[in-house]
């Protein structure tokens, strides 16, 4: 006779609205009951876990990605009472299927297992409310038609994360499921390196430094994430900045991310006292260092004008590659309106 687990099921990032989230992974924690009777464990997490088939299982088990008590096991390890067991995967797609569409790709990298794609400005990543058509989602389920992630239509072909419309820069894609399951693992373990420029109002104290504090919805406002210092709210958040470059009124800084929580690096900055340049959700489309009269005024109008978004740029991007284990790093060159805005606020402090 068999008991029944408790689950203490967690999805670690739940997308906005909007469809803009950042790492798209689920992690579980499933503690067995005393009554459960010796099961192979990849029988046992098929009938456990909600949408998961088992070969996705055993994917799962074969990328080191299951637990047992703290330690990886093979897939005919048999369950035995108080085990312990932890299962990070991909997220899994939303309900629903999406129209594939074919659209230039600007893809910086591809083989038989992921590719790397560099996302422009203005293009949501993932399909929901209002952007049904034209996602990035939609041209990968394109160009991923007759792969294991693209199959059916389904909602999130290969994403194992995020970056916002208004947010340019590096995506790494699934093309399997193991290496779906395995770049998932990567970041649930904070393993993947990525780095990201923006310009912020003001300069950051220091030359670097660390921000700290868990982030999560807004009580007033869900499409806006707020700081919650003290750990009452969220969920944990560590962004680290290096200052790059200063022009007086706004700093070029380089972030990179030991979390990656939804529009974490906009909200630590704001956070600090320091919000991207033109970002209006977070304040940063208004004169917030200087006055606002004059040249000046009319300077910072034109500035804004040329970069209607905020200044935030997804640079670099490094991992293990999920079969042949080598270590894998990819730049992007900033995009053209950041590029001319960095000229102009040069050419105004010189």
């Amino acid at each position: 006779m068999s008991g029944n687990p408790r689950d203490e099921d967690l999805i670690d990032n739940e997308p906005d609205e909007d469809g803009e989230g950042d790492e798209l992974y689920e992690h579980h924690r499933i503690v067995v009951d005393r009554g459960q009777e010796m099961l192979r464990i990849d029988k046992f997490l098929h009938g456990r876990l909600r949408n998961t088939s088992r070969n996705k299982v055993q994917e799962a088990i074969r990328a080191l990605a299951v637990e047992v008590n703290s330690t990886p096991v093979k897939p005919n390890y048999r369950v035995k009472p108080h085990d312990t067991i932890t299962v990070t995967l991909p997220e899994p797609p939303r309900e629903g299927k999406v129209l594939p569409e074919q659209m230039p790709l600007d893809i910086r990298y591809e083989d038989p297992e992921l590719l790397i794609v560099n996302k422009p400005a203005g293009l949501v990543v993932h399909p929901a409310h209002g952007h049904w058509q034209g996602t990035l989602v939609n041209g990968l389920a394109y160009h991923l038609a007759n792969l294991p992630t693209g199959r059916n239509g389904e909602i999130r072909p290969g994403l194992v994360h995020r970056i916002d419309k208004d947010t340019s820069g590096l995506l790494v894609i699934g093309k399997t499921e193991f290496a779906m399951t395995h770049l998932s693992l990567q970041f649930f373990h904070h393993t993947i390196a990525r780095s990201y420029l923006a310009l912020v109002w003001g300069t950051p104290p220091g030359p670097q430094g660390t921000i700290s504090g868990n982030i999560g919805r807004s009580l007033r406002d869900r499409k806006v994430q707020a700081v919650y210092p003290g750990g009452e709210q969220g969920k944990p958040a560590v962004t680290h900045y290096e200052v790059l470059e200063s022009f007086g009124p706004v700093t070029l800084v380089r972030c990179v991310l030991e979390t990656g929580r939804t529009h974490q690096i906009r909200a630590h900055m704001q956070y600090i006292g320091h919000p991207l340049f033109a970002d209006a959700t977070y304040g940063g489309d208004r004169i917030r260092v200087g006055q606002n009269t004059g040249a000046y005024r009319s300077f910072v109008e034109g500035a804004l004008q040329l970069m209607p978004r905020q200044a935030l740029h997804a640079r670099s991007l490094g991992f293990v590659h999920p079969t042949s284990g080598e270590q894998l790093f990819f730049e992007a060159e900033l995009p053209e309106d950041f590029a001319t805005l960095l000229n102009k606020w040069r050419a105004w402090a010189g």
